[in-house]
């Protein structure tokens, strides 16, 4: 039920629908003085929406900062966590999203030998079945570009962040590759997703050093001029994926994941 839950109210983080109710609010208004308030209102959420200055300081209120490849050591296995990749039935292909820089900077490792394994952990986040099972699939792909198959270990049966960690936990200590305080694993996903994950490994009793990516924000604030001006759109996406994090924290912790 909290899975079904979860993303059912998924769709009303996004700032947009607000926008949408209060413009619909404001269209069926009849006093004259409070529809001009409320169109104004409306008008400066959306700016203030689509303003990458705005978001690019609340995200990096959340953000994990990211790492060189020269910060960190070696490690047994690299865990990246799903949500990389949907799945279309007609042409039976994966394709991916925007955090597939997980996978591509799990492979960036591998090749660096920086980790010796990838451990893909998640089946399908969706609440129907839309034929993806993404750790498998992804899997596949990876040997069909002529990744070893023993290098690449796939958990299916997770669909969202605490289960990821159940079936890791599970499937580590099966494979014999549990690690350990002195060698730890290392954990591969989005870094505005990091903070929730890694508290939820932590609190399965995973060691786990982190290695954030998909870009977001850097330490160097590297701004232009019509950023703060500009408005973009896209940036409703952002907002929705940032309270999402952030409510879904809140989540985790009544519900005692993490």
């Amino acid at each position: 039920m909290f899975f079904i839950l979860s993303k059912i109210f998924y769709f009303f983080l996004n700032p947009l629908v607000w926008i949408l109710i209060l413009a619909i609010w404001t269209w069926r208004t009849n006093e004259e003085n409070k529809r001009k308030k409320r169109l104004w209102l409306t008008v400066g959420l959306l700016y203030f929406f689509s303003q990458s200055i705005i978001i690019s300081e609340c995200y990096r209120l959340w953000n994990t900062p990211m790492k060189s490849q020269n910060e960190i050591p070696n490690y047994e296995v690299g865990i990246v966590l799903s949500g990389m990749a949907s799945y279309v039935k007609e042409t039976k292909t994966l394709h991916i999203n925007r955090s597939a820089d997980r996978i591509w900077q799990a492979l960036n490792l591998y090749h660096s030998k920086k980790i010796k394994k990838i451990l893909i952990t998640g089946g399908s986040g969706y609440i129907t079945d839309k034929g993806l099972n993404e750790a498998a699939q992804m899997k596949q792909t990876l040997v069909h570009w002529g990744i070893p198959e023993e290098d690449i270990i796939s958990e299916s049966q997770s669909r969202n962040t605490a289960e990821n960690a159940i079936e890791t936990k599970k499937l580590l200590k099966t494979i014999k590759l549990f690690p350990t305080k002195n060698q730890k694993a290392l954990l591969i996903t989005s870094g505005l997703h990091m903070r929730r994950a890694k508290a939820v490994f932590d609190k399965m009793e995973i060691p786990v050093d982190c290695f954030p990516v998909d870009g977001g924000n850097t330490k160097v604030r590297d701004y232009y001029f019509y950023q703060f001006i500009v408005p973009n759109f896209e940036y409703f996406i952002t907002w929705t994926d940032l309270f999402k994090e952030i409510i879904g924290y809140i989540a985790y912790d009544i519900k005692g994941y993490i």
